[in-house]
Formats: C-alpha cells, structure tokens, sequence
C-alpha cells in the first residue's frame, strides 16, 4: 500500500497534487510520502514484536536527510556502507549507537571516523578489514563491536546484480571458515565479537531463501557459542521485495518474514537487526516527468520525457520495471495504446519501456514512474551535464522541497580551470 492515489480524476501524495509540486518546482522530480515511509517502517517494527530487535533502515536505498529523521524519529536505526553515508546519518541527528556500518570496502579513515563518533557495529566483511578495524581500534584505545558476515551460499533466486550470499559473490566469509575466523577475531584485543552478519541479496519474493540462510546461521550460532563466543547480536540484513508490477504476485509481508524469523532463530535469545531499504522506501516514492514530444516512429510511437536514465538508472542497469502512470486519470473507457517511453539522453539504453501501453499522451502531459523511491535519487547522476533533479516530501496536505536542483552556473562551476589554459 503507498499513499499515492487518484482524486477527482487526479493524482495526489497524501493530500497534496502531484500537478500543484510540478507547477512549483518543475520536472522531473521525486516525490516522497511520510506516511508510505512511516507506515512501511513500522510494518517491520511491528512484526518482530515481542523480540528484541532494531530495524535499521539501509540508507543505500534513499539518504536524504529529511527522509532519515522522519525514520529516525520513529525509532528506525541506520544501516551504512560508506563515510558519507554515516557522515549524513549523524547529521541528521542519527545516535552512533543506532548506526551499522556494513560494506566490504571500508577504509581506515572511515572505521576511525566510525569509531570516534559512535558505532554500534562493524559487519566485518573479510579477515584483512577485520585485522585494520582491530588496529584503529587499539591506535585510539578503544574496542570495536563486530560482527562477522557469514556467506552462506544460498541462491536468493534473484537479479545476478544483487544477489549477495552464494559462494561466487565477493561478500563476506565463507560461512565453512566461520570457527577459524572466529577464533582469530576473539584473540584481537581491539574487538569486542558481538554476533554474527547476513545477507543473501536484494528484491527477494520468496521467503524459503531466507529460511536456509537463516537456518544455517542458528547452527552456526550454536557451534559458535560451544566455541565459548558469547553471540547475541544477529544481524540478519535485509532483502525483502516490493511489487513493482500491480499484475504480479505480491511479495510476502513484513508480518510473514517475522514470523519466519521467530520460527528459526527466536529460541536463541539473540537480539535481532535487520536492513530493510527497498520496502520501506521502493513503494514511498515517485519520479513525476513531463512529456516533451510525441514521436511517430517505424511501427512504434514515441514518448519523450524530460527525465532521462542519469535520473532514474535502474531500467537501463537492471532491466527494472516501474509502473508508468498518467498524472490525469483517463477517463473510464480510454483505449490505451503501445509507446516505447524514452528520455533525451544520447544512449539507445535511455529507454524506460517499450511497447507499454499508456492512454493517449501528448506533449505537456505529466507521468509518474511508480515505485521509485528506492534507488532511484541515490543512484542519479549528471551525465549529459543534466542537473540532479529535486527531491520533495509531502506530509499530509503541506510539501517540502528537501533537494533543490542546481542551477547550471553552480553545476558548470565546480569545476577547475588549470592555470595554464
């Protein structure tokens, strides 16, 4: 459920129209709903109920500020994988302690900043980082809580891009090295092991994947713990999927993933995470285009947007469908027709979808890509020197312009003529 809805033959964010922000801040544009974050949050929060548990949303999937402390505010820690990420996560008035730091790639300079500024956890991601996050620990005289991200070669039957936790795929350790990894970590003054990592991949539609996984660590957990570590932190990262299709079958609910959770690792007293990003965020926001022409072309028609794939890559990336939708409700009984929809980017990927079929269209006209909310802005890009375009949140019937867009001159100008030309 999101709240983006048709009124009146319009459509609306919460009790705001999408026309009313077009007309204000131009397009394209993302649009963000408070209460489809807030609600999806709390379906999570709600579900593992009775455990002791933080649902620590993934800021890899939306990181503006304004979309972080509405989360934070509700009670939702931080799942980061790079300086900048923490770095914002703080400044949006995120505790330390309710901030994760994940990634295979983390620097020294990035686990001190962690570490002074407040951590909750390192998901350690190798044996090497393990050793660094160790010595910048005792370099400052402090101990560094971990975790150990265990790949369980388990096959999240998902895209090839983001799938995380088979053998072949670069992160964490293999989950049949655990004990010897273990034993190391525990002989490093500078670390405090406080439970074990997981994480099998992203847009998962199928609970059994997680099932095994998850099964797997509980045996862990129990070997581990007859080792003598006092595991009681698990981590469980996230994954779970959104419809971005109104045809297909739903994914399971946050209600059915805590119960799984319950049923395979409740009985070990551990304190549950986990890193939604894409089901708190996916269905929380749009990305609202103009049309610019109409194109009649050899067998097919044309729509041209005034957004373009630096804005929203995950067509072009992932062969990602969004939902496509008149900003005007059609009348009831409007034949719709095929158009392959496009941007004005100088690539044959620039190409949201072909053969879509959409009521009649015409230059002018407003479109809304549903779903885009997740990996949609953070992904962006100047390519064709096109400024990064606004974000907008709407809280009930008020909007908020939480990222304008730069003015060419402030783009043209970060860069730097070298003196001799």
């Amino acid at each position: 459920m999101d709240h983006f809805l048709y009124r009146d033959g319009a459509l609306f964010a919460e009790d705001v129209p999408i026309s009313e922000i077009a007309a204000a801040v131009g397009t394209p544009f993302y649009v963000y709903s408070t209460a489809t974050l807030l609600r999806h949050f709390r379906l999570f929060d709600e579900a593992l109920e009775g455990t002791d548990h933080l649902v620590c949303f993934a800021m890899k999937a939306a990181s503006n500020q304004a979309i972080l402390k509405t989360l934070a505010q509700a009670g939702a820690g931080m799942d980061v994988v790079s300086q900048g990420e923490y770095l914002r996560a703080r400044a949006a008035g995120v505790p330390g302690e309710r901030i994760v730091f994940s990634g295979v790639g983390k620097t020294a300079e990035e686990i001190r900043i962690a570490l002074t500024g407040g951590i909750r956890q390192f998901n350690v991601e190798s044996e090497p980082e393990m050793e660094v996050i160790n010595a910048v620990a005792q370099e400052l005289g402090v101990v560094a809580p971990i975790t150990i991200r265990v790949n369980p070669d388990v096959d999240a039957k998902t895209h090839a891009k983001i799938a995380t936790g088979k053998s072949e795929n670069k992160f964490g350790i293999p989950i049949a090295r655990a004990r010897e990894v273990y034993a190391r970590a525990a002989a490093l003054k500078g670390l405090d092991v406080v439970g074990i990592d997981v994480h099998i991949g992203s847009q998962l539609t199928d609970l059994e994947p997680f099932r095994l996984a998850y099964q797997k660590v509980a045996e862990l957990t129990g070997t581990l713990r007859e080792d003598g570590h006092n595991i009681r932190r698990l981590d469980l990262g996230g994954g779970l999927g959104i419809p971005y299709t109104r045809s297909n079958e739903a994914p399971p609910l946050p209600v059915e993933y805590g119960r799984m959770v319950k049923e395979t690792l409740g009985h070990l007293g551990c304190e549950i995470e986990i890193e939604p990003g894409r089901l708190i965020a996916g269905n929380a926001g749009q990305l609202v285009s103009r049309v610019i022409y109409l194109k009649s072309g050899e067998g097919r028609d044309f729509l041209i947007l005034d957004a373009a794939m630096n804005d929203l890559i995950r067509p072009a990336m992932y062969e990602a469908h969004h939902d496509i939708v008149p900003v005007q409700e059609p009348a009831a009984g409007t034949e719709s027709q095929p158009y392959d929809i496009v941007g004005p980017v100088c690539e044959t990927g620039d190409t949201f979808a072909k053969q879509r079929d959409l009521p009649p269209l015409a230059a002018g006209d407003l479109v809304s890509f549903r779903s885009a909310g997740a990996y949609g802005a953070v992904m962006a890009s100047e390519y064709n020197s096109r400024p990064l375009i606004p974000e907008v949140l709407v809280h009930g019937d008020q909007f908020a312009v939480i990222r304008a867009r730069p003015a060419f001159d402030e783009m043209i100008n970060r860069d730097t003529i070298p003196e001799w030309l």
